[in-house]
């Protein structure tokens, strides 16, 4: 079954913008839960990044359940000014460690991931603070210190 992704950057809601960054149990974590419990079912995996005010987020799965784990995103109040970064296949998984997860990043780190090149979702070993790394390389730099502690 082909692999699809998307990538999106949006700014977050004023009630999860004013939560504190990192807080367990608030708001933003409740909204995790539940994409997690949704995308279980739909076969998605993810992460999202949150800088305090930002989010970067990057989900792939099968392409119906992809499709509607997305849709649910772009209807939620949490965020606003969705800007697609990227979507298209992907040949296999490349977060498969979660159905979804949010991770604090500095915003400088968030305002680079959005930033970079997306196209086709090109992952390059050992790219992660490269110059020429892509949107996938930085992604993938981010996430796997707490995809090692599993």
């Amino acid at each position: 079954m082909p692999i699809r992704a998307v990538v999106y950057t949006s700014e977050a809601a004023a009630d999860i913008a004013a939560s504190r960054l990192g807080q367990t149990g608030g708001k933003l974590c409740e909204i995790v839960d539940d994409a997690a419990r949704f995308n279980r079912n739909a076969g998605v995996t993810g992460v999202l990044l949150f800088d305090g005010e930002r989010f970067v987020q990057y989900m792939e799965g099968p392409d119906d359940g992809l499709l509607v784990a997305y849709s649910r995103v772009l209807g939620a109040s949490s965020h606003c000014g969705v800007i697609e970064l990227q979507r298209g296949r992907v040949g296999q998984r490349r977060l498969p460690f979660w159905p979804m997860r949010w991770l604090p990043v500095e915003p400088t780190e968030l305002r680079r991931v959005a930033g970079a090149d997306w196209t086709g979702f090109v992952q390059r070993e050992g790219a992660g603070a490269s110059a020429t790394a892509t949107g996938m390389d930085l992604l993938r730099a981010l996430v796997e210190p707490y995809a090692a502690a599993l």
